[in-house]
């Protein structure tokens, strides 16, 4: 089995999708590793590094999609729109793709996917169990962007995070509301506590409460009359729009009072619900910061613009994308692990076993043969069609 490990293409990434320990970990198993020369560049990881390792390299990206048996990527197919579906088109009937796909935003691709014939597994679609906790990208990421999250909100902030007391008089700590305790929003929550600032969090499930209180944060009641708010997998459900409704009103006396909002509000598959309102916006302190996590889907504040820094009122708002690759030796190193982890999950006899009835892959194999597979896929697809 030939193993490809490409450059990213998509604007930005700075991530690769398997370091050098992932590379021996692959070898030890009579797995050849092919890379694009200077694929870990950016991540810090040199082709030296990688040789020393057991790994190959091809100087031409063309050659390693065509002969490779399996290309890992951070971003693939969807979830690099023009750089993904350029690079499926290079790819040969029945060769798999592993990473990140996302194949409920990026329809053009999954029918270059399907067209192809090709195997895809999106690992954003791992399941939420025990035995996947090692191959979960989305939480090891999530994890990183919660963290950084907090950094960018201390360098808008106008103010200091920790209270202060000095002869020329005491500085009272910046109050910081986080909204949604994922993993993403637990990071936060801890981050922003270890700076010293005053921590309330929300999230629509009430389960989470006593992990935000043990992070040093202060859990915001709501009665919002509906306890069934988790879906399969820990994740939160969409709800209905009056329940968003009822959800913002609530939300707003906690927001308007905060002098750091961060939102991390996300549905997977959906576009993120908007929780935050231009009037919660305008009556927030001056010099406040909201920090939209979900900016890539749609933001869960309605002036959010993703990838820009806007201001209103005073406020300024930051809708960040792709937070993991402004540290991507560490992002990359956690990347590696979840993925390496996954493909060696699939292995039986030195080849990918695709029939097998393994729970994790049924989850996260898109399509096989020309045909979607995951079921959640197809019905979005259907919902489209008939939308």
């Amino acid at each position: 089995m030939i193993v490809g490990v490409p450059k990213e293409s998509y604007p930005g990434e700075t991530r690769v999708a398997l370091v050098p320990t992932g590379v021996q970990t692959l070898v030890s198993k009579n797995i050849d590793v092919v890379c694009e020369k200077g694929c870990g560049l950016k991540a810090g990881y040199t082709d030296e590094a990688y040789r020393e390792k057991g790994a190959k390299f091809m100087k031409v990206r063309h050659d390693l999609f065509h002969d490779a048996d399996v290309i890992l990527q951070v971003r693939g197919g969807g979830a690099n729109p023009q750089g993904g579906c350029f690079d499926l088109e290079l790819m040969q009937t029945g060769k798999i793709l592993i990473g990140l796909l996302d194949p409920f935003y990026a329809p053009h691709c999954l029918e270059i996917l399907v067209g192809k014939k090709l195997t895809a597994f999106a690992l954003e679609l791992i399941p939420r169990i025990t035995r996947a906790q090692s191959m979960d990208v989305l939480s090891s990421m999530a994890s990183i962007s919660g963290y950084k999250a907090v950094l960018r909100a201390v360098e808008m902030l106008p103010k200091m995070f920790p209270m202060m007391m000095t002869a020329a008089g005491t500085i009272i700590p910046a109050r910081v509301f986080v909204i949604g305790a994922g993993v993403a929003g637990l990071q936060a929550i801890a981050t922003a506590h270890r700076l010293g600032a005053v921590v309330k969090a929300y999230d629509v499930r009430p389960a989470v409460r006593d992990q935000i209180t043990s992070l040093g944060a202060t859990f915001v009641e709501m009665d919002l009359g509906d306890e069934n708010t988790e879906a399969d997998g820990g994740y939160a459900r969409a709800m209905d729009e009056e329940f968003y409704r009822k959800q913002r009103e609530l939300l707003s006396r906690e927001v308007e009072d905060a002098d750091v909002v961060i939102t991390t509000a996300a549905v997977p598959g959906k576009k993120a619900p908007v929780l935050i309102t231009e009037g919660m916006v305008k009556r927030m302190p001056k010099g406040a910061v909201i920090v939209d996590m979900a900016a890539e889907h749609g933001g869960n504040c309605e002036l959010t613009q993703p990838a820009k820094e806007a201001s209103f009122e005073g406020v300024t708002i930051i809708g960040p994308v792709n937070l993991p690759a402004t540290v991507p030796y560490h992002a990359s190193q956690l990347y590696s692990k979840n993925i390496t982890t996954f493909l060696t999950s699939l292995i039986r006899d030195g080849k990918i076993d695709l029939d097998s009835d393994d729970e994790i892959m049924k989850a996260t194999l898109v399509s096989r043969d020309g045909v979607i597979l995951h079921e959640g896929l197809k019905k979005s697809i259907e919902e489209i069609h008939h939308g």
